[in-house]
């Protein structure tokens, strides 16, 4: 098994103790198959156990080892070692406050999740005797991409608009808005979309498209943003100008 000496320069900060940010650097050997987040494991279990960051299943479907390395917003257990040359600069998430070292506040993002409802909401109550809800394969097929999101954040830190406003619900929320709206089942959209339709949703997006680039499921946020757009435009030409077919 080949090893290489890895440098990575990792961001430290402790709100009860430090004033501000600092970079830590560790050199440690590792197997060239080692992702980011195996050498950061290593760094905690041998060099340093202060460390902290979050991680779970190390399989790329939790979402929860998002982190900045070398400037972009990645999956450190999908960001391999040997992509990498020289020192490897890992910080946590950008648009996040800092818990601690590399553990972001993710409460902003929850909270907006919430508010946009994603979960199916029936249009009538169905006694559990009368059976699923069906759907066909191409009904299914309108939504299933957006069922991939693992809610990672990934798109918030590498969306420039949450960066200048905070306020705005993000590329995450409203696509899995969007996924619940073009579900068949679903009778929720009307009041998911006094939330992503208003000043803080959707038209807050300028289309820059980084949160589709950076998404490690391939869920193309940006694209679900834009129907977004063009669904609610619709729904202001039906309530102003075609009354008689609103919906």
């Amino acid at each position: 098994m080949s090893q290489r000496l890895v440098e990575l320069e990792v961001l430290r900060f402790n709100p009860e103790t430090d004033a501000e940010p600092t970079f830590q650097r560790y050199a440690v050997e590792c197997p060239e198959e080692w992702v980011v987040l195996d050498a950061l494991n290593h760094i905690k279990e041998t060099v340093d156990p202060t460390l902290s960051y979050r991680w779970s299943c190390h399989m790329a479907v939790c979402g929860s080892c998002g982190m900045m390395i070398n400037g972009e917003p990645k999956l450190s257990c999908k960001s391999f070692l040997r992509d990498y040359e020289g020192v490897i600069r890992v910080e946590p998430l950008a648009h996040f406050p800092i818990q601690r070292d590399l553990v972001t506040v993710i409460d902003d993002f929850v909270t907006k999740l919430k508010r946009v409802k994603p979960y199916l909401v029936a249009g009538e109550a169905r006694p559990v005797e009368a059976g699923e809800y069906r759907q066909t394969p191409a009904q299914l097929k309108t939504y299933k991409q957006y069922t991939l999101c693992i809610n990672c954040m990934l798109c918030y830190a590498a969306c420039p608009e949450y960066g200048l406003e905070p306020k705005f619900i993000g590329p995450a929320a409203i696509s899995l808005a969007h996924r619940y709206n073009l579900d068949s089942r679903d009778a929720g959209r009307e009041a998911r979309q006094q939330e992503i339709a208003a000043t803080e949703g959707v038209w807050e997006c300028s289309f820059v498209g980084a949160c589709s680039e950076v998404c490690p499921e391939h869920v193309d946020p940006a694209g679900a943003l834009q129907q977004v757009k063009i669904k609610s435009t619709l729904d202001w030409f039906r309530e102003h100008l075609m009354p008689w077919r609103r919906t």
